[in-house]
């Protein structure tokens, strides 16, 4: 589709788009993406009024409904669909042919929209933004901290940060630094005042802090000592669904918790957790970042991988 041609498709006035028109249009390729304008207004910067005027200012203009709208859900129409289908092609287009004149810039200019697991955010980010805006000035960054697994094509992001082995198949997955390792703390309190544990079945008789996955289902511990694989679901009073509120609860000696090493290793050193069971420790995929198989990666976007590669070398 010849972006030229498309103001007749559209029955807009003139001969050719205008840049209202244009800004418009991509309106309502995001809202027909995301499902909301409360989406579509945070990735264009927008609010959500603002994004639902314009749209119903479109509409008027095409003598057409693009949306059928409840009080929770904004789905296409028919006509919607077919051409939010069609607009999409020309704005992919037009974003390839971006990428692709940026790729001879000195340095990357845009805008990274990045959807990060809390751990990355942690472990990475809080290290690798700092650099990479300072080294890169004209580019800017929005990230979205989710430990839930997003769609990160239908959602407007241009790379995502997850564990290995958690990335689907048909995204391109670059690991960051190395393999990570798990372990189970608890405070000296609490271990003082519990039976020992020498094996990881042991923790049956334990108040384990439990962790709901962004999938929704609770983690079941994994332990690993040579030959050796066990996987214990613990017992526990509490279920949390963020690692922070886990290792809060555990510092306060009321049970518990199974994380990253990485995360704890402050209190560690410092003596206010213990690794339990230490020699069951397990190894497990590195982060990894990805994102779609476009023929041009979006500005910065390797530029960012390289930083976030020298923050984990440095670790």
């Amino acid at each position: 589709m010849q972006l030229m041609n498309m103001s007749d498709t559209l029955g807009l006035p003139g001969a050719k788009l205008t840049r209202a028109d244009l800004v418009d249009l991509n309106a309502f390729v995001a809202v027909a993406r995301t499902r909301s304008f409360t989406r579509a207004g945070i990735e264009l910067g927008v609010t959500a009024s603002a994004l639902s005027h314009a749209i119903r200012h479109l509409e008027t203009r095409l003598g057409v409904r693009l949306f059928n709208r409840t009080s929770r859900t904004v789905v296409p129409t028919p006509v919607g669909e077919a051409l939010a289908a069609r607009l999409a092609l020309g704005f992919n287009a037009i974003g390839e042919a971006l990428l692709e004149v940026n790729q001879h810039r000195d340095r990357p200019v845009g805008r990274l929209r990045l959807n990060v697991l809390n751990d990355g955010s942690r472990l990475l980010l809080n290290r690798a933004l700092p650099s990479f805006l300072e080294r890169y000035p004209e580019m800017d960054v929005e990230v979205e901290v989710n430990d839930q697994m997003v769609d990160i094509v239908a959602a407007g992001f241009d790379a995502g940060i997850r564990f290995g082995g958690t990335v689907p198949e048909d995204l391109i997955a670059l690991p960051i630094g190395d393999a990570l390792r798990w372990v189970a703390v608890a405070s000296p309190r609490y271990l003082n005042r519990h039976p020992p544990i020498h094996e990881p079945d042991d923790l049956k008789q334990h108040q384990c802090i439990r962790l709901r996955t962004g999938a929704g289902v609770i983690y079941r511990w994994d332990f690993r000592k040579d030959d050796q694989h066990r996987v214990v679901d613990v017992p526990g009073r509490l279920c949390v669904n963020e690692t922070t509120l886990a290792i809060d609860t555990a510092l306060a000696g009321r049970g518990i918790a199974y994380c990253l090493e990485a995360r704890v290793m402050h209190w560690l050193e410092r003596g206010e957790l213990q690794r339990v069971l230490p020699h069951w420790a397990p190894l497990e995929p590195a982060f990894h970042i990805y994102y779609p198989g476009r023929r041009q990666m979006p500005a910065g976007l390797r530029e960012f991988v390289e930083v976030l590669r020298e923050v984990a070398a440095r670790r």
